[in-house]
């Protein structure tokens, strides 16, 4: 199945945070406190995804409060914090919300990500990505993590299904 036609079908984004949402960079206060940058066109495309009735959650190794409280913002109610195991929450969230796999799209940028990058039906990642993940990813992005990478795979999906409210598009 070509790539453009994969994008069509996704009815469902999920991504890590790390590396996804942000760049990968921790600042750590002298309280110890773990603060992240996130992008805000990020943030338009995942609220955008949401008002149109896409599936958005998100699965992250991380436990900030301010990361799910940004998302929770964003209208974002499947956040889950603190995942050890990324597969076995993504297969529970799969069968709790009888979703089909193969129009799943996944973005992760490490390797607790490749199991389920393995499971659904659009593997992506950003173009900071380790080679691990690049090798198993069926779109690797133009932009890195933390600065739009999300914007410009919701974008793709928006366009392609007339639901972004500008220029549609023509190749990707």
């Amino acid at each position: 199945m070509n790539t453009l036609k994969q994008f069509k079908q996704i009815k469902t984004f999920i991504f890590d945070v790390d590396g996804v949402l942000t760049n990968s960079d921790l600042l750590v206060t002298e309280a110890g406190e773990l603060l992240r940058v996130m992008n805000t066109r990020d943030g338009y495309a995942l609220k955008k995804a949401v008002s149109l009735g896409y599936n958005v959650c998100i699965i992250t190794g991380g436990k900030s409060k301010g990361v799910a409280l940004r998302l929770q913002g964003l209208g974002i109610k499947d956040v889950f914090l603190g995942a050890s195991d990324k597969l076995s929450i993504y297969k529970q969230y799969v069968q709790d919300n009888s979703l089909n796999p193969s129009e799943i799209l996944y973005m992760g940028d490490d390797l607790v990500d490749i199991e389920v990058m393995n499971e659904v039906g659009l593997a992506v990642c950003p173009s900071d990505a380790t080679q691990e993940v690049k090798s198993i990813s069926n779109y690797i992005c133009k932009i890195k993590g933390g600065s739009g990478c999300v914007r410009e795979i919701i974008e793709i999906v928006l366009k392609l299904n007339n639901h972004w409210p500008y220029q549609q598009l023509n190749t990707v």
